[in-house]
């Protein structure tokens, strides 16, 4: 996603893209084959997968089941280098559908996914994966009114160890973000020049940093656990896309969005010199801190000709959960922790402009645009900051300001025998 991509969005986008993408799973997993069996497959040098489907009641309800396994690890044995052959290197998913339409009014799909990925050679192992269950209704009130309602719940986890659970110096280190989530979206066609989309959702948050204990008798770890978070983020929108004459279209909307951290924890209070100076602890259920925010959003859609548009765009949008990340290892071993009283929410008002323009009848495209983008309470960290099972992390956190600006140029040849793109992109941030 471009970084001045600006869209009208219903709900929150997941915070993490290529993992933890449990907010779009049942989106983007088409239905089973509601007449009748079907399975396909492939065998490939690296990966196979499998995909199963058919009918539970021919017409109505239907299933979907597929799967995928990489097996470099199989002929790692067969290496002729000896520090290689225990290792061990591949992923696996698994991702199942079922779905029943009632009525022409009311359908109901229920989802899961679940995936890890597994490193491990003679000195260390590394897990990371995925689990998310999602059960949406869809119901049609007219043919002017639907709506989508929607319980998931996602787990991100991983573990980072010593190879050899045996030896003297061995230890297990665990951290994940679990979150269980509710949405209602609706989706109103006022009329022909007017769609109106309006919603609520509310995620629970459970934030564990991390916990590691010692296996080996000399191990340098023992029992050690950094206490978990809780926070409530909730949100309600209303958008309108809407076309005045042939030529101009508006997308805007106004979205209000609202964090609040919960008990149990114990809160920290950090002197002028980041240093922590007091705790009070917070019972469980107790709300100790909120954080309130408009985010509106406007875009513009105006054809010259038939073959030429400008499009712009404005945004503004709250950032509650932040990450922290050691940027000289390029491992996923991220440690995800909220907004807080002493760490307030990002904010971030962007502005884009873009002009469009096909030739030759539409088969080549070209595009150029330019956008500018500031933050507030931009996010970094001290020199030699200690980020991982640390429980002063908020005491490594400083605050600032930051801007960036760019302009993209694209010219596309969708078509034909011959087909392509070449982009360039000139971006800066400033902090």
């Amino acid at each position: 996603i471009s970084i001045k991509d600006v869209k009208l969005y219903k709900g929150d986008m997941p915070p993490r893209f290529g993992g933890r993408l449990a907010s779009v799973l049942d989106v983007k997993m088409r239905d089973g084959n509601s007449k009748k069996f079907a399975g396909t497959g492939g065998v490939g040098l690296i990966s196979s997968r499998l995909t199963l489907e058919g009918p539970i009641i021919k017409d109505r309800m239907s299933f979907l089941v597929a799967g995928r396994r990489t097996y470099a690890d199989i002929f790692l044995p067969l290496s002729s280098n000896e520090d290689i052959r225990d290792n061990k290197l591949y992923f696996y998913d698994l991702n199942a559908k079922v779905n029943h339409t009632f009525n022409k009014n009311n359908r109901l799909y229920i989802s899961g996914y679940f995936g890890r990925d597994i490193f491990k050679n003679e000195f260390a192992y590394m897990n990371l994966g995925n689990a998310t269950g999602t059960v949406r209704w869809n119901h049609v009130f007219s043919d002017k009114i639907f709506s989508n309602f929607m319980v998931l719940y996602s787990n991100y986890d991983y573990g980072l160890g010593t190879a050899n659970e045996d030896d003297v110096n061995s230890f297990i280190w665990e951290s994940g973000l679990e979150d269980i989530k509710f949405k209602g979206d609706f989706t109103w066609y006022l009329n022909k020049d007017n769609t109106i989309r309006f919603g609520i959702s509310s995620i629970y948050h459970t934030f564990d940093p991390g916990k590691a204990r010692g296996t080996g008798e000399e191990s340098f770890f023992t029992e050690y656990a950094v206490q978990k978070n809780h926070a409530i983020q909730s949100g309600i929108y209303a958008s309108n896309e809407q076309k005045i004459g042939s030529r101009l279209t508006l997308k805007y909307g106004l979205r209000f969005s609202l964090f609040q951290n919960i008990g149990p924890n114990t809160q920290y209070i950090y002197n002028d010199d980041y240093n922590p100076a007091d705790s009070v602890l917070r019972k469980k259920g107790e709300i100790y801190n909120t954080y309130a925010g408009l985010e509106p959003r406007l875009g513009i859609n105006f054809l010259l000709t038939e073959t030429s548009s400008l499009k712009a765009s404005y945004s503004r949008s709250f950032q509650y959960i932040q990450i922290a990340q050691n940027s000289t290892a390029g491992t996923p071993l991220d440690v995800w922790f909220p907004a807080s009283p002493n760490v307030m929410p990002q904010i971030a008002d962007q502005v884009a402009l873009g002009y469009f323009k096909n030739f030759r009848k539409n088969t080549i495209e070209t595009s150029v645009e330019v956008y500018y983008k500031t933050m507030e309470n931009t996010i970094d960290f001290k020199d030699h900051a200690e980020l991982l099972l640390n429980k002063y992390l908020e005491g490594e956190l400083r605050f600032g300001s930051s801007y960036s600006y760019g302009v993209e140029l694209m010219l596309r040849k969708p078509r034909g025998k011959l087909n392509g793109w070449i982009a360039y992109t000139y971006s800066r941030s400033m902090r």
